[in-house]
């Protein structure tokens, strides 16, 4: 499925002890070295876990309260099962601003 950095996907998660999964949103933060890799960070509702508060939540097409968590990670772009919205501009922003931070950079 074809996605775009900032974009809100849906794709399979897996839980910790990796027998089950469940599907949750993520960001798309960028792209790898190999055509179908993305570089992604997870979404979640739970507001103690977010580390980027996404306030234009409904207008980035999801259902309930959510924040970006501080979680990296890579996948390929088959598992995205849809792709729900995007980020505001000032999400964006506060995003690669915590991105810096995360990464040090």
């Amino acid at each position: 499925m074809c996605c775009s950095r900032n974009d809100i996907v849906l794709l399979p998660i897996p839980f910790t002890d990796l027998h089950s999964v469940k599907v949750r949103p993520a960001v798309v933060l960028g792209f790898g070295s190999f055509p179908e890799d993305l570089f992604v960070a997870p979404i979640t509702s739970q507001a103690f876990n977010w580390d980027v508060p996404l306030e234009g939540w409904q207008l980035s097409g999801l259902n309930v309260p959510s924040g970006v968590k501080a979680k990296l990670a890579t996948v390929q772009d088959r598992l995205i099962r849809q792709v729900v919205g995007q980020l505001s501009e000032g999400e964006r922003h506060a995003l690669d601003a915590q991105l810096r931070r995360w990464l040090t950079l």
